[in-house]
């Protein structure tokens, strides 16, 4: 297993505009990768969430060694590969569509990386059987893997790239894309399951917030190119850098409104809302505009005579079992708030709303600044 670090790596397709390209202060737009920085410790499980078209591939792709960076250097337990070829690293990759030899058992599908390697036969049907049962395949190793389903697939091209013990990653570029939803969780959980057994060093690629946040331990948020917060799961929720990511983690996202700051209140569109003189000497004048972020789970409804709260219209109501989502508006405004399935309301109902400043996120030039 090994630590994974990218230093200062940049990318682009078209060759000849990379012909400036060590002088790094200046990155042009066809740059698909711009200046990344990124370590991944030996035996840990990460995500690389963002949305598709941002990067997320080619970002495997040079760490695997199917392809060679414009610039930077890509180094495993120290060591500088940035030059060499995908057998040199011994990192697997695990595609969106299985890669598998149909025509073969499973069996033989899992004993053709040590058969390439020359292991001797006892160790390989050993070495097999084990990676079978760790995989839950046992029972499918006789059989032609032209006839097990898509998720079984995945799980025997998983296993070819454990099967060899020198195994130093596992690159898995988006697993679950053809899976049937009946077997998405399954399967995560036993990619899960694997990782923590062997602990094995895991980057998991995905543009779906759950997969991502459920399977890793570390994630790290891929913005056009540009990594632009990596925390846990937790913390991405929680402490937002920027309010992309406030946006683009939770579901629903944080709810994002354009304000200003004025005589203790903020300014909205239709509305405002009083501060305490706690916050405003936080802000003590560092911001005039900016834009204010909180999740829908913060918003509370409250009494009308509660001092600053936001009377507002029901729009919408989703019913998700254990709470409801509301749409709320006012004006031109509008949010989501999210309560419990016993609070009583009705679309076309007004209620009041308050937004306790503990939960509030204040965002400006697309970074965090409260």
């Amino acid at each position: 297993m090994s630590k994974i670090e990218l230093v200062n790596i940049c990318h682009a397709y078209d060759v000849t505009s990379c012909s400036n390209l060590p002088d790094k202060q200046v990155l042009e737009d066809d740059y698909v990768i711009k200046d990344m920085n990124l370590s991944w410790e030996d035996g840990s499980a990460n995500a690389l969430l963002g949305p598709s078209g941002c990067g997320k591939t080619t970002i495997l792709n040079i760490i695997s060694g199917l392809l060679t960076p414009s610039y930077g250097k890509i180094l495993l337990d120290g060591r500088d590969v940035t030059r060499q070829g995908p057998e040199e690293r011994r990192i697997a990759q695990i595609f969106q569509f299985p890669v598998v030899y149909d025509t073969i058992s499973v069996y033989a599908n899992l004993a053709f990386p040590l058969k390439n390697a020359g292991m001797k036969k006892r160790f390989i049907r050993d070495r097999v059987e084990e990676i079978a049962d760790i995989l839950d395949l046992s029972h499918l190793l006789s059989t032609s893997s032209g006839k097990i389903t898509q998720a079984e697939k995945q799980k025997v091209s998983l296993g070819r790239g454990i099967v060899r013990e020198d195994t130093a990653a596992i690159l898995l570029d988006e697993p679950l894309t053809v899976i049937d939803p009946k077997e998405k969780y399954i399967l995560r959980r036993k990619l899960k399951e694997v990782q923590k057994k062997l602990a094995i060093t895991m980057i998991y690629v995905t543009h779906d917030q759950h997969e991502a946040l459920t399977f890793a331990d570390s994630v790290s948020v891929n913005r056009a190119g540009e990594i632009i917060q990596t925390g846990s799961p937790a913390e991405l929720h929680a402490e937002p850098a920027d309010p992309f990511i406030g946006y683009f983690i939770g579901s629903p996202g944080m709810n994002l409104l354009d304000c200003s700051l004025k005589d203790q209140r903020f300014v909205f569109r239709d509305f405002t809302y009083p501060i305490s003189a706690e916050m405003a000497k936080k802000l003590n004048g560092t911001i005039d505009r900016c834009s204010f972020g909180i999740r829908p789970e913060f918003i509370n409804p409250a009494g009308a005579d509660q001092a600053g709260a936001v009377t507002m219209e029901v729009d919408i109501i989703e019913r998700l079992g254990a709470y409801k989502i509301l749409t709320l508006s006012r004006g031109d405004t509008r949010l989501q708030s999210r309560v419990p399935d016993s609070f009583s309301v009705e679309e076309g109902d007004s209620v009041a709303v308050s937004f306790p400043e503990e939960h509030v996120k204040l965002f400006a030039n697309e970074r965090r600044v409260y």
